[in-house]
């Protein structure tokens, strides 16, 4: 299967969460930390990447960004959620928790119970 990881099934891999920035966006910049901490958070469940639109236009207009900031979640290759501008941290994991794994340490409880 082209652009996969040898012995790792697409459906178990990772959704991708895209933070589309840009340098001189005070919103944006606002957000980093957020993004940070939901990144090292969720690190099991999800990755996180940045694009700086100014710095990479071609990848803003392939996920249709009009508004910086913007995140874009992405699950098998679809874009499952979006949300335009500044957003705060319970909003944003609000709309991430359906698309992302079970945590290891939840199922475990779940089985014990």
């Amino acid at each position: 299967m082209p652009g996969s990881h040898p012995g790792r099934s697409r459906k178990f891999q990772k959704p991708l969460l895209v933070f589309f920035s840009a340098k001189r966006s005070g919103p944006a910049r606002r957000m980093d930390s957020l993004v940070d901490h939901l990144a090292r958070k969720e690190r099991d469940r999800l990755r996180v990447v940045r694009v700086d639109v100014e710095e990479d236009p071609k990848t803003a207009s392939r996920f249709r960004v009009r508004k910086v900031p913007t995140l874009v979640l992405v699950k098998n290759r679809r874009t499952v959620a979006r949300v335009e501008g500044r957003a705060k941290a319970a909003d944003i994991e609000e709309l991430l928790e359906p698309y992302l794994p079970a945590n290891r340490t939840e199922s475990k409880t779940a089985r014990s119970q």
